[in-house]
């Protein structure tokens, strides 16, 4: 599953000399390969931060994206999909093929349509309306209707739960890091809290 979720922004200046042009050693206050726009970017709502996820069934993250508010969410989606591993039982190389992707229709294209399908997975996207419109309005042209699984569809809103536990902390629900590694550092532990659980049980 796939979503992404504005941020609050960072109530400070993005015109700061990037960290990585200093001469300084890298410490957790003066960290390397820091992003010029430390993810913070320009959208409707003003300066915010966007976290990327795709997550599994259960709503546990698999992988996470931090970026700047303008980013675009369907853009995001060949990176995201292209980072899955999922390691096996014993030998043999990471799993990279989940068996079906769901997300919203902002991620509703024929190239990502056509990317899942040449990789043998099932596509659970909502269609928008102006693609409706657009398909039928070529008649023949305009190729089949999408077919979506409303029962898969359905349980979409696992991802929406997973960003509503991510919410829980305050500092990942509004964000005061100046870094955008700082904040991603946050993020992934959260995310691997939400699998503790999991691997408890295992054990």
């Amino acid at each position: 599953m796939l979503r992404s979720t504005p941020r609050s922004h960072a109530p400070t200046s993005t015109r700061r000399t990037p960290v990585a042009s200093r001469g300084a050693p890298s410490n957790y206050m003066m960290q390397m390969l820091e992003p010029v726009d430390h993810a913070i970017g320009r959208s409707r709502g003003g300066l915010w931060t966007k976290v990327h996820q795709l997550c599994d069934g259960k709503g546990r993250p698999m992988v996470i994206a931090v970026g700047p508010g303008q980013g675009s969410d369907s853009k995001m989606f060949p990176h995201l999909l292209a980072a899955v591993r999922v390691p096996r039982e014993g030998a043999g190389r990471p799993r990279t093929t989940p068996d079906a992707v769901m997300a919203d229709k902002a991620y509703s294209s024929r190239a990502h349509r056509a990317l899942l399908r040449s990789r043998g997975i099932k596509a659970v996207l909502a269609e928008p309306r102006d693609q409706q419109a657009n398909r039928k309005r070529r008649g023949s042209r305009g190729g089949h209707p999408t077919q979506t699984d409303p029962g898969k569809y359905a349980k979409r809103h696992v991802i929406e739960n997973s960003f509503e536990r991510f919410k829980q902390w305050r500092g990942l629900a509004t964000r005061y890091d100046k870094l955008a590694s700082t904040y991603r550092a946050a993020v992934l532990l959260r995310a691997i809290l939400l699998w503790l659980p999991a691997l408890t049980e295992r054990r």
